[in-house]
């Protein structure tokens, strides 16, 4: 090759390699993340503490037992309410009259009691099964008496002396307190005789309440009652194990020679009376030796409240039976037919 070739041929090689593409450099890769740091696995107790726990046996019973109580305030209201729309002016007026009256007789005072239109009629839809007026004259009742109603549950008896006592008489009646836990079940029960008092001054204006603690019940009451009345109500306190208790204050209330009137759902002679309580049923035989060994003599008895139809195996009890009808209308026509449970009738006096 002569010069000018070779010069022609690098002049070339420099035009190329100033005039080529330009080839950019590569963008760098972006940097990968730095990683989370690891969070620690939750301690099994964290773990069971966010959890629900399953409730107990016990707390189950005792939310559906305020369920239950909550259901029994709220009827109570519409009842009591229905009943205060009921008391017309006229109602109150014959209260009144009843009230204002003497009697000569215990059974007078009941007999006119008894067809007072003031009555709830549930109540005189009783009568037929419950029997008052033979089983207050079976239990000496006069209007000159002091007599002490334990426990007057819806006021059956209660309508019926209030205004049979009232004029030379006095009716006194236990009460638990009206103000006391709102869940509990006295409480609610105590809830129910307040309004039945308040809902006729007239009728019930005179009556005297005392106001006990169920878990350890006084009267103050020494020798100053001619009548105590225990009306279906000794399963109740066997089931709290206050039984004695309420024996010994009776006791000390009633005046020398004094009556206890007891009426009982009866159970089977056999039956075992820890158990049978639990179902509304003592055993007759059973009931008058913790009453004597209490200081009581039993006078006599009678089968007055006495049903033979009551087979005193129903699963709920005497609460099967009129007037809870505890399953509703399951069997309903098979309890009522049946009626009201087979009870014993006891006179018992002071020694």
């Amino acid at each position: 090759m002569n010069r000018t070739s070779v010069m022609q041929a690098l002049a070339v090689s420099l035009l190329l390699t100033h005039c080529g593409p330009k080839v950019e450099p590569a963008e760098p890769e972006a940097a990968p993340p730095e990683p989370e740091p690891a969070q620690p696995a939750p301690e099994p107790a964290a773990v069971a503490a966010e959890e629900k726990a399953e409730p107990t046996p016990e707390e189950l019973e005792r939310q559906a037992a305020l369920q239950k109580l909550k259901e029994d305030r709220a009827r109570l209201k519409e009842d009591h309410t229905a009943e205060v729309a009921r008391w017309t002016p006229e109602l109150h007026a014959e209260a009144k009259t009843l009230a204002e009256k003497s009697y000569a007789s215990g059974r007078a005072a009941i007999d006119a009691a008894l067809k007072a239109k003031y009555r709830k009629p549930a109540n005189a839809a009783r009568d037929k099964d419950r029997h008052p007026l033979e089983t207050l004259e079976f239990f000496g009742f006069q209007p000159t008496q002091t007599v002490l109603e334990y426990g007057p549950g819806e006021g059956y008896y209660t309508e019926l002396l209030a205004p049979a006592l009232a004029k030379k008489g006095q009716l006194i009646i236990t009460n638990t307190d009206p103000n006391g836990p709102p869940e509990a079940r006295s409480t609610y029960y105590a809830e129910r005789v307040q309004l039945l008092l308040e809902r006729s001054p007239e009728l019930f204006g005179k009556v005297k309440t005392v106001i006990f603690d169920p878990s350890e019940p006084k009267l103050g009451l020494e020798g100053s009652v001619d009548l105590a009345l225990l009306m279906r109500s000794l399963h109740g306190m066997v089931n709290a194990g206050s039984l004695d208790a309420w024996l010994k204050e009776i006791h000390t209330a009633l005046k020398p020679k004094g009556v206890l009137g007891v009426e009982q759902h009866r159970s089977n002679p056999d039956a075992n009376p820890e158990e049978s309580a639990k179902l509304g049923y003592l055993p007759e035989a059973w009931v008058i030796q913790k009453i004597e060994a209490a200081g009581f003599t039993l006078q006599k008895k009678s089968e007055i409240n006495a049903n033979p139809k009551d087979t005193k195996d129903h699963p709920k009890g005497v609460w099967n039976l009129p007037p809870s009808l505890a399953d509703g209308d399951q069997d309903r026509e098979k309890y009522v037919g049946i009626g009201e449970s087979d009870r014993m009738t006891l006179k018992f006096i002071k020694k």
